[in-house]
């Protein structure tokens, strides 16, 4: 990707006048939301990956979590009003969602999906999600992410398991 590439998720900000910032690393290895993290020089606690599941019912969710964390499937599928969530193949990904792995943003998706952001947001000025592409970040505040998508903040994440 070119280093100031306008991405899919870029364009609709500036469509609807979100304040956001974008951040561009190289993309030539495959690395955790925590290396990306530090690549970019930003905390950890800020920097969230996107997550698409599936309900017992079929209807599709999407959480927003720290990397630093991981979704816990029952505290979900509760904020969800679900009995049982499971993540989706790796392969339903693209053609669900238009984004691949490492690249999925909650922004700007084939369809609209009910979204949970985890609570942990609240506690930072800004979060940084994927730009819609590997290799990009895109920072703003919770408010100017409400100007694109409509979403819960709930608490939906845990520890990682060591």
């Amino acid at each position: 990707m070119k280093k100031n590439e306008k991405t899919n998720v870029m364009r609709l900000f500036d469509r609807k006048k979100v304040v956001y910032k974008s951040h561009f690393y190289d993309n030539s290895s495959v690395l955790s939301g925590q290396e990306v993290a530090s690549v970019l020089g930003q905390d950890p606690q800020q920097v969230f990956k996107t997550l698409v599941t599936v309900g017992k019912s079929g209807q599709h969710y999407v959480f927003v979590v720290p990397v630093l964390r991981e979704l816990d499937l029952k505290k979900a599928a509760e904020a969800v009003g679900e009995k049982k969530i499971e993540m989706i193949r790796e392969k339903e990904l693209l053609p669900l969602t238009g984004y691949v792995h490492g690249g999925c943003s909650p922004v700007g998706m084939k369809k609209s999906f009910p979204t949970v952001v985890d609570s942990s947001s609240k506690e930072q000025e800004t979060i940084m999600v994927s730009g819609g592409k590997i290799g990009c970040q895109v920072e703003l505040t919770l408010q100017e992410l409400t100007k694109v998508i409509s979403f819960q903040t709930v608490d939906v994440s845990t520890a990682v398991k060591k």
